[in-house]
């Protein structure tokens, strides 16, 4: 199963989790990410907070959600939240749909100490949401009731 994270920038919030989920996922499971106004770079925060936690981040880039054009996912979970404006598009025809939305830590503006906070908080939020994703009975689940378990978790 393939779930595709996308955000604005593709630089935090969807880079964290696609890397932490990776880390997380049995075999089988994959997560990829992008954005809808990729700013070509990973935050240098997102990288550094992912290491402190142990998680790799070999191969962590920032996209656009065309270089999925000819692989696209079977979920797609839109992680932009409370950004005036920020557009976060939906689409990959027939691959359900979720949105787990999370602040941007990088919106903080404050002292190196509240700052790292609000990365390992968002990381935190990221972790219990990808365990409860990954604790699902997949194999027992309709489509339908996969989406109710979607939208419940993005609620946690």
């Amino acid at each position: 199963m393939r779930v595709l994270f996308m955000c604005t920038a593709n630089s935090c919030r969807s880079i964290l989790s696609e890397a932490l989920f990776n880390h997380l996922a049995p075999q089988g499971f994959e997560a990829v990410s992008a954005g809808s106004f990729p700013k070509g770079q990973v935050l240098p925060r997102s990288l550094t907070t992912l290491q402190q936690a142990g998680i790799a981040i070999e191969g962590l880039s920032s996209k656009g959600n065309d270089a999925f054009e000819n692989n696209p996912p079977d979920i797609v979970i839109t992680v932009c939240d409370k950004a005036a404006g920020e557009s976060c598009p939906v689409y990959f025809g027939p691959a359900l749909k979720a949105h787990w939305g999370l602040e941007d830590p990088s919106d903080v503006v404050s002292d190196e100490a509240a700052v790292d906070a609000a990365f390992r908080a968002t990381l935190a939020h990221i972790e219990r949401r990808c365990a409860a994703f990954l604790a699902l009975p997949f194999n027992r689940l309709s489509r339908e009731e996969l989406q109710r378990e979607l939208d419940r978790i993005g609620a946690l």
